[in-house]
């Protein structure tokens, strides 16, 4: 990861916020995006060499914010060998039958920028033939263990990274994603239904997690490097549960 040039969303709490953290350890240069300028600053402080790195505040919901920040970071790193998409989530939508613009919306954050930052990073590592785009997704991709919205997204983004990931094999350009199960860090949705509700999620371990433990971000992290390495050059369009049992699909 020495000197690599790295963009990730959501970096300003949860997975997105401690991979910045771990992939800063290892050497590499960062551009951090997420809504909230403040908590950004935060990490970015938290990183070591913190001038090496750039915070932007985005709003993934409006997609004319897109490619401002993705031309900032470019500019300010010089190109992007790696993305790391870690923005996604829920909304609080709950409901079974949303409607058309709660699903723009979860559309938008959890695939919509994603695709968007692709498509102005894509063809630069195409032509370079190097580079890894990497999405976090869940498990939820792939079984009905959450909303349904939040499940229909998710699936949504691994039929994009099976597919497009298919398609940037040819150029040497890494396209992957990793299904996550149930695991905390700071201000993420566990992290929330712990302060929010301690029984739900007493509850979410006792009946979901076979090891009877939470999981932790800083658990993803070794994937996650390698999903970000040269180490994955057999790896384009793979899509890798990472949930200490708690998935049940078959096959992925």
């Amino acid at each position: 990861m020495k000197n690599q040039r790295i963009l990730i969303t959501g970096a300003s709490r949860g997975l997105g916020a401690v991979a910045a953290v771990a992939l800063a350890q290892q050497g590499a240069r960062l551009v951090l995006l997420a809504r909230s300028q403040e908590m950004l600053e935060s990490v970015r402080q938290s990183c070591v060499d913190p001038e090496r790195h750039l915070s932007v505040s985005v709003d993934f919901l409006d997609v004319d914010q897109v490619e401002p920040a993705v031309r900032k970071a470019q500019e300010f790193l010089g190109g992007i060998d790696v993305v790391l998409h870690a923005a996604g989530g829920g909304l609080g939508f709950r409901d079974d039958l949303l409607k058309p613009e709660e699903f723009s919306k979860l559309f938008a954050l959890n695939l919509g920028a994603a695709a968007e930052i692709n498509r102005l990073v894509a063809p630069e590592m195409k032509e370079r033939r190097s580079g890894n785009l990497v999405h976090v997704g869940s498990i939820a991709s792939s079984e009905g263990v959450g909303s349904v919205g939040y499940n229909t997204v998710k699936a949504a983004l691994a039929a994009y990274v099976r597919s497009l990931g298919r398609e940037l094999n040819r150029f040497n350009v890494i396209a992957t994603g990793i299904l996550p199960g149930g695991f905390i860090s700071p201000g993420n949705a566990m992290a929330r239904l712990q302060e929010a509700n301690p029984e739900a999620y007493g509850s979410f371990i006792d009946d979901r997690l076979p090891r009877q433990i939470m999981g932790d971000a800083e658990e993803l992290i070794p994937m996650l490097l390698l999903l970000c390495s040269e180490g994955a050059s057999m790896m384009g369009g793979c899509l890798v549960p990472i949930d200490a049992g708690e998935g049940r699909a078959y096959i992925i």
